[in-house]
């Protein structure tokens, strides 16, 4: 099986980060995946990469979403990695 890592992108006092953070971690409960959380707080490069756009969320290093997770979607792209 695939070890699947997901990337998300945050700043502190980010209440959209922390609602994409608490939905990553309920579909841990039926879908194996590691979370890494990065913050861009003081980082020059990730600020201009990522700027007003998080949660930025990457799937193996691949954009996903940005703003919010859709479980659907998350779902979805999880399922065609295992293809």
């Amino acid at each position: 099986m695939m070890d699947i890592q997901v990337t998300i992108y945050s700043r502190s006092n980010c209440h959209l980060c922390d609602v994409a953070l608490e939905v990553l971690q309920e579909l841990q409960s039926e879908i194996i995946f590691g979370i890494e959380k990065i913050l861009i707080d003081g980082d020059l490069e990730l600020e201009a990469k990522y700027g007003e756009q998080v949660p930025v969320i990457l799937i193996n290093g691949a954009m996903h979403d940005f703003y919010r997770v859709d479980p659907e979607r998350f779902r979805d792209s999880i399922s065609r990695l295992h293809q």
